[in-house]
């Protein structure tokens, strides 16, 4: 069973969060690109202790190797540009470039390099080091294949989501402010969310 539900319970009974995935492709072995238009690189924090706050990332660019027969040999690498962070709030978004956060004047760019990959049925675990402001730790993302389909325009497209829990602290990240009643103001763990469409390169 997939490490992600695809479906949610209600009074009715069970039913489909989305439409059921398709497989337009036996073996999705080969060389893939992402498709920033339709991948989704994303986190979650919570804020003040009560709610939960996402945002993403919207400029990125990665490659994949995909080997089915020996996951070993797949790998992985994605840079993400600091810069384009985006939380729905311009002041917010300031203060995270900021050298309190991400400090993105002196390091524009946050980079995943995979050094392992394994597979079990429709379900893969990517081991890679995550570099954040210049500090490179090593992050484990399990990830759910969710499908391949030929879109209109002749692609062949393979899909992935995963996530991860981090300590932001790990990479240097630990602006905080206490609060009266206790705990702090941003939670130290954040969860990584990873959307993924990837394209087939000719």
């Amino acid at each position: 069973m997939g490490i992600f539900s695809r479906s949610t319970s209600n009074t009715a009974g069970n039913t489909a969060t989305f439409d059921a995935p398709t497989n337009a492709i036996a073996d999705i072995t080969g060389d893939y690109t992402l498709d920033p238009s339709h991948t989704r690189v994303g986190f979650s924090a919570r804020h003040a202790m009560v709610t939960t706050v996402r945002g993403q990332f919207t400029d990125f660019s990665g490659t994949a190797h995909i080997d089915t027969a020996n996951p070993a040999a797949s790998s992985v690498t994605v840079t993400i540009k600091g810069e384009s962070i985006d939380t729905g709030n311009a002041d917010r978004d300031g203060h995270l470039r900021s050298g309190d956060f991400f400090e993105n004047d002196a390091h524009p760019d946050i980079t995943f390099v995979s050094t392992n990959v394994e597979r079990d049925g429709d379900d893969w675990i990517v081991t890679g080091d995550l570099t954040i402001k210049g500090v490179t730790k090593s992050v484990t993302i399990p990830f759910e294949f969710t499908g391949s389909a030929q879109d209109p325009f002749g692609n062949v497209r393979v899909g992935f989501e995963g996530a991860t829990t981090v300590n932001r602290s790990d990479w240097g990240i630990t602006w905080n402010a206490a609060l009266e009643t206790g705990g702090v103001l941003v939670s130290e763990k954040i969860k990584l969310e990873f959307d993924v469409s990837a394209i087939k390169n000719a």
